[in-house]
């Protein structure tokens, strides 16, 4: 693993053990452990009905998602290089009642090797591909774990939203539309996004801005065929601090943000279903 990745594991080492307990109630913990999805409407409406489907959900952090897909019915599997992570995974997978429900540690890139068997499903969401360097290997991986006729679903944030920034209550450009590979932005937040004020110890960490021409090139030269693409005006996390809560759980617990009344609006998040031809 090279210093860019080993950095970003022992950062989300520290955010895992953070996001477990979860504090601000962002992960809507006690909601997956009932039985409950907290998968959010972008999710649920892209990936349609998922019963009796296998899931390979690609760094699926502590699995709350991972789980939610169990209670929709389907049987998945999940998979992130922190071993914080996993553990985490593994505990709510026991406390949910879910023995069936496994996890994985392993790299993203070398899905193919630590899982076995072929997926119907791929599932990977919100802010996952922007900490990866090679968007066309990731796509390569995902496509290898699907079976003929099986989908890949991705939902992330816009990188038209990402080269921007909120900076004395006004959106302005603050990053390139593309980052190179061996130059990834660095940067060193003391907390976590989830609003928690306990101190990350490593803060350190590098992203990757990819184009959505990267993307879509990544996933269609891995054979894959473009089925669904749409573009979202909510996110599940507060990206600006101008953003205002857009939908809520039946607990009240904000799940997307939206951006406030009277702003200029532009897409904020997308979402795609590719297929791997039969």
């Amino acid at each position: 693993m090279d210093a860019f990745r080993a950095a970003n594991r022992a950062n989300w080492d520290d955010r895992a053990a953070l996001h477990a307990t979860d504090k601000t109630g962002m992960y809507g913990i006690a909601a997956v452990l009932a039985g409950r999805s907290c998968l959010h409407p972008v999710d649920r409406a892209g990936i349609g009905d998922v019963t009796g489907l296998r899931v390979a959900h690609l760094q699926c952090h502590i699995g709350l998602d991972t789980l939610s897909l169990a209670h929709l019915g389907a049987s998945p599997v999940g998979l992130d290089f922190s071993p914080n992570a996993v553990a985490a995974a593994r505990d709510f997978a026991s406390r949910a009642g879910r023995p069936d429900v496994s996890f994985v540690e392993a790299d993203v890139y070398a899905a193919r090797q630590a899982l076995s068997g072929d997926f119907d499903l791929v599932y990977v969401t919100w802010g996952a591909i922007n900490w990866l360097p090679d968007i066309g290997r990731w796509a390569a991986v995902a496509a290898s774990l699907l079976r003929p006729g099986g989908r890949l679903f991705l939902a992330e944030t816009h990188p038209s939203a990402l080269v921007l920034d909120e900076v004395d209550g006004r959106i302005e450009a603050r990053f390139s539309w593309r980052t190179a590979a061996d130059a990834p932005i660095a940067t060193d937040d003391e907390t976590s996004y989830t609003g928690d004020p306990r101190p990350i110890a490593n803060t350190r960490n590098y992203e990757w801005i990819h184009p959505l021409s990267v993307i879509l090139g990544g996933v269609l030269d891995a054979g894959l065929r473009l089925v669904r693409f749409q573009e979202h005006e909510t996110l599940p996390y507060r990206l600006y601090p101008s953003m205002v809560p857009a939908d809520r759980d039946e607990d009240g617990r904000v799940i997307t943000y939206r951006l406030p009344d009277g702003a200029v609006r532009f897409p904020l998040s997308f979402s795609l279903t590719a297929e791997k031809p039969a």
